[in-house]
């Protein structure tokens, strides 16, 4: 009598055990295969390291100015207009 009494006492535990332990084998058994991932996905793979590529070379390829002003900055002019502080010009003011 004194056998399930103490199982009776470990009575949570076993049960998260079982069930942790039936949950990873049939993941296991029943997840597929890293080929068959590969295999499904491989144009997303070329398609990013394709992509990934060209950002650096074109990142080691663009012109830089040397200069450091934040006018000779590539966008930023656009990022002013967006921000709502477009460059104002003497053109903009011309008085008829």
């Amino acid at each position: 009598m004194e056998i399930p009494q103490k199982l009776l006492k470990f009575k949570y535990p076993i049960i998260f055990s079982l069930t942790l332990s039936l949950t990873l084998s049939s993941i296991v058994i029943l997840a597929p295969s890293f080929l068959t991932i590969l295999t499904y996905f491989w144009p997303l793979f070329l398609s990013t390291a394709l992509f990934l590529v060209a950002v650096v070379f074109f990142g080691k390829t663009s012109a830089h100015t040397g200069s450091d002003s934040p006018a000779d900055k590539p966008g930023e002019g656009l990022l002013d207009y967006v921000a709502g502080q477009p460059e104002l010009t003497v053109d903009s003011y011309k008085s008829e």
